[in-house]
């Protein structure tokens, strides 16, 4: 009877609770904007710049309840993408040499404004890469490779903006 109880009294207790595990943490902020990340690479891909700057709008309307608005934003994110390159990383043949395996790596430049706490504010460089090998043209392989770093990009972004592990 007294673990009947003790289970009841379990249930109960942790009926009211709320886990969440987006881990996004916004507080009291309700709006938020993304300006347009500039493309200042050297090697410039075109969509690049639109391509970044609406994924990261998109991980934030799908992970959060902020609302994206030009007009007095509670938070602001602005910057650019320093880097595009793709590099070879693995040489398959010591006499012609050609690559094995290559990589894409897209550097972005970050800056975060927290009007509400300016405390969280930051300004910083994000990294990512993705290796490939090349089997027809790179054409046909550089957009989902684009789609998969910057998906990775937007993670970290939105990490350290949001998630205050």
């Amino acid at each position: 009877m007294k673990k009947l109880i003790n289970v009841l009294v379990c249930v109960l207790i942790l009926s009211g609770c709320k886990i969440s595990l987006d881990g996004a943490s916004t507080g009291t902020m309700k709006t938020v904007n993304v300006l347009v990340f500039e493309n200042n690479a050297p090697l410039v891909v075109a969509s690049l710049s639109s391509q970044f700057t609406e994924e990261l709008k998109t991980r934030i309307r799908n992970q959060t309840k902020l609302s994206i608005t030009p007009n007095e934003p509670h938070a602001v994110f602005s910057g650019n993408i320093t880097g595009y390159d793709i590099t070879p990383v693995a040489i398959q043949d010591n006499k012609q040499p050609t690559a094995g395996a290559n990589r894409l790596t897209i550097r972005i430049q970050v800056k975060y404004v927290n009007n509400l706490n300016p405390k969280l504010s930051f300004e910083e460089s994000f990294e990512r890469y993705k290796d490939f090998k090349l089997v027809g043209s790179l054409q046909s392989l550089e957009g989902p490779l684009i789609k998969d770093v910057t998906a990775q990009l937007t993670e970290d972004i939105f990490n350290r903006a949001f998630a205050q592990w």
